[in-house]
């Protein structure tokens, strides 16, 4: 049995792939083969979630065994087989590659193709260019319209010297204009 997914960003409008994997391939080999699909690097911690309709995160499966108090087992991609999460046609995962900056591919199982086999998982269709791996200070400065230029403590007044030495403001509690 093989499912065919397909990924897409919300970053980036005109991106898109379609993997094809055997059923009994793992998370991790999953994993590979979306980076590969994208030409990132695999030295960060990623994860994939199963979600809901709605993409609300659910079960996690992490690259590592991250041993977390979940309410869910702890499930590492080498150890879970996709056909023991993913039964379903339009089942959703989230496939976090930048953990850092909150950011994710999404992905559904848009067709599980029966009597069939692969050996290796494939990257059947690509279009567009991937959003960059990881983003960097300015990337985020520059992606955050609502990011206001804020000065020390966020005053342009800002004086140095009305800290006292434990870092707080010299408060006269006794002034009746406090």
């Amino acid at each position: 049995m093989v499912y065919r997914f397909v990924i897409f960003s919300d970053e980036v409008d005109n991106f898109y792939r379609e993997i094809k994997i055997d059923a009994d391939a793992t998370f991790f080999d999953f994993h590979n083969v979306i980076l590969d699909s994208v030409n990132y690097e695999k030295n960060q911690i990623t994860s994939f979630f199963l979600c809901s309709e709605q993409w609300e995160r659910e079960q996690e499966v992490t690259l590592f065994d991250m041993d977390s108090s979940s309410e869910y087992d702890n499930l590492v991609m080498d150890k879970v087989e996709l056909r023991d999460l993913i039964t379903e046609e339009r089942q959703r995962l989230m496939y976090m590659f930048d953990n850092v900056s909150d950011r994710a591919f999404f992905i559904e199982l848009r067709e599980i193709i029966l009597g069939t086999h692969l050996e290796q998982p494939i990257c059947s269709l690509s279009k567009g260019v991937p959003p960059i791996q990881l983003q960097t200070l300015d990337d985020l400065s520059a992606s955050n319209t609502d990011v206001v230029d804020l000065d020390f403590y966020g005053d342009d007044d800002f004086d140095l010297d009305e800290l006292g030495d434990d870092g707080f403001e010299n408060i006269d509690f006794n002034d009746p204009n406090f």
